[in-house]
């Protein structure tokens, strides 16, 4: 075991820190912000009187079977392709002991703790289902762990997704065992024996069915699809206000954003960007000063007129996401599980389809935000469409390069976003000598929509920043209250407007890091009469969190078709 004092992908947050939310895990489902605060925020973790009990008479099952002559998977029996062999009661406590050993076959990178934390809660919750079999004992150990800020180290690659992620969760069940790495409060590597022993802990001796209960499920691709649904509310509200900047400083109009046109098209999300979009332009001096006829502008390019067509199908497909996450935050996933009339059965809902499969859909719609946002980018920087900007938006073009190589950053990133957007979940490899020949590779999509969410945030952080310095060099026309907050926002923190050339990657990760923290979207929408919000059915999951979301824009109810009689 290692001992070397290591810095955590994620450095934690005192477990002792004073205001810590706590989240009482029951018998029903826990809610995505309870994720949320759990896997970011260090809130306390509890299991509820009412989980305890069904924990406790699912285990009075188990322990009834514990005694029959009958073999029963789990209980009495190997695993996977060794399910027929039946193990004698002297063995059994080895044989979930070396369970999870042998699971515990991770490699790679370690894992970021807030995946770690998030996917264990989200096992917890089905221990407390009480269909897992597990004793009380056990999940309350587990929940101990968790609470106390210890976070064992999960490597990037051993997950099929199916049976579940056997092995990110085989390495959370080694640390209640005393074994393996974990990382302590502080976030520093250390043996779990010593971590747990530090948080007053003992190591876990498991019981029948327990080291299957702990290792079979989709909590790893579920807890960073509920962590994605998160992030996306955020940047997708914010693709709106990187498009309102583009539309303004190219001298756009708002016009194709009307609720009249929107509605002639019925998708709940277009209705919500276009009105978020109409509320950020509001008051522009740059748009009243060529909204009147004297406007040659017959319309703009898809980039900046489509935008709520593209933001909205994205929010829609979040939508979708969120509904399958909610159903699957409901579930309790194992194999095999303990049924409300006491029978212990083998079953199949350990197979992670429903979630690989929006996951891989949110990765087609995150390429497609960032493909557009590029496009509004690349146009500032071209003189033949940027609409009397200089070239590059230099200082002196050719002596300066201006922003010419901040489009080459976006443009990278796009093209790794349509890499990670090909499907992760139409690939199976088959395991466990053909008994497990069909899986469903969640994991892996889950692993590449966290690169290509963070991907998006950084472009969209390239064209705020090109379309901020796009909108100085349209003084003295004034922009929207809302853009020119956006403006101010980045100079305050210092991030260089028109001028010479200057070292610009500081300046692009400060903008990336305002994008992803919420400040670009909360300065625009608190400068500005509304936004997409709480009341917004596509944007709920970071309602706890006032950065999170927008002022609420309740898309409008879509009008009816007219009849043959009223087209006439």
């Amino acid at each position: 075991m290692s001992t070397t004092v290591e810095p955590s992908p994620h450095p934690a947050s005192p477990a002792t820190a004073p205001g810590r939310r706590t989240v009482v895990v029951g018998v029903g489902p826990v809610s995505v912000e309870d994720v949320v605060a759990v896997a970011r925020d260090d809130a306390r973790v509890t299991l509820a009187a009412d989980a305890l009990d069904a924990v406790a008479a699912g285990r009075a099952v188990v322990d009834a079977l514990a005694d029959d002559t009958q073999p029963h998977y789990g209980v009495s029996t190997g695993f996977g392709a060794l399910a027929t062999r039946w193990i004698p009661a002297d063995r059994r406590a080895d044989l979930q002991r070396s369970l999870i050993r042998s699971h515990a076959a991770g490699t790679g990178p370690e894992v970021e703790r807030e995946v770690v934390r998030a996917l264990m809660l989200l096992r917890l919750s089905t221990l407390a289902t009480g269909r897992t079999g597990v004793r009380p004992s056990t999940a309350q150990a587990y929940a101990a762990m968790l609470d106390a800020g210890i976070t064992p180290v999960v490597r990037e690659f051993g997950s099929l997704g199916c049976s579940g992620d056997l092995a990110p969760l085989a390495h959370c069940a080694l640390a209640l065992l005393g074994e393996g790495d974990v990382r302590d409060a502080s976030g520093t590597l250390v043996p779990a024996t010593d971590a747990l022993a530090q948080a007053g802990l003992a190591p876990v001796v498991l019981a029948e069915k327990e080291g299957l209960a702990l290792v079979n499920g989709t909590d790893g691709m579920l807890g960073q699809l509920v962590l994605a649904l998160h992030d996306l509310d955020r940047l997708l509200a914010t693709a709106d206000v990187a498009a309102a900047l583009s539309v303004e400083s190219l001298l756009g109009t708002d016009a194709v954003f009307a609720d009249d046109l929107q509605t002639l098209r019925p998708h709940p999300g277009q209705a919500a960007s276009a009105a978020h979009l109409r509320a950020l332009l509001r008051g522009s001096g740059i748009m009243a000063s060529h909204r009147g006829p004297g406007c040659t502008r017959v319309q703009d390019a898809y980039s900046l007129r489509c935008a709520p067509q593209v933001h909205g199908a994205a929010r829609d497909t979040v939508a979708h996401a969120r509904t399958v996450a909610v159903r699957e935050l409901a579930a309790a996933v194992d194999n095999p599980v303990v049924t409300v009339d006491g029978r212990v059965e083998s079953n199949g809902n350990f197979h992670g389809a429903p979630i690989a499969y929006v996951l891989d859909f949110l990765a087609i719609a995150v390429a497609d935000v960032a493909s557009m946002s590029e496009r509004r980018t690349d146009r500032f920087l071209d003189v033949a469409r940027n609409h009397g900007l200089p070239a590059f938006l230099a200082h002196d073009p050719g002596v300066d390069s201006g922003l010419m190589i901040a489009q080459y950053t976006a443009a990278g990133l796009v093209s790794e976003l349509k890499r990670l957007a090909v499907p992760a979940s139409v690939d199976s490899i088959p395991s466990s000598a053909m008994q497990e020949d069909h899986v469903s590779m969640g994991w892996h999509a889950a692993r590449k929509l966290r690169r290509a969410v963070d991907a998006l945030g950084r472009v969209l952080a390239i064209e705020v920043l090109t379309a901020t310095r796009a909108l100085d060099l349209r003084a003295p026309l004034t922009p929207a209250p809302a853009t020119g907050a956006v403006r101010d926002l980045l100079r305050t923190r210092g991030v260089t407007g028109p001028g010479p050339d200057a070292y610009l990657a500081p300046d692009l990760e400060t903008v990336a890091g305002l994008v992803a923290s919420g400040e670009v979207l909360a300065a625009a929408d608190g400068a500005s009469s509304a936004g997409p919000g709480a009341d917004d059915p596509h944007v709920t999951s970071g309602a706890a969190d006032s950065t999170a979301t927008s002022p609420a824009v309740t898309p409008q109810a879509p009008a009816a078709r007219p009849t043959p009689e009223e087209r006439s």
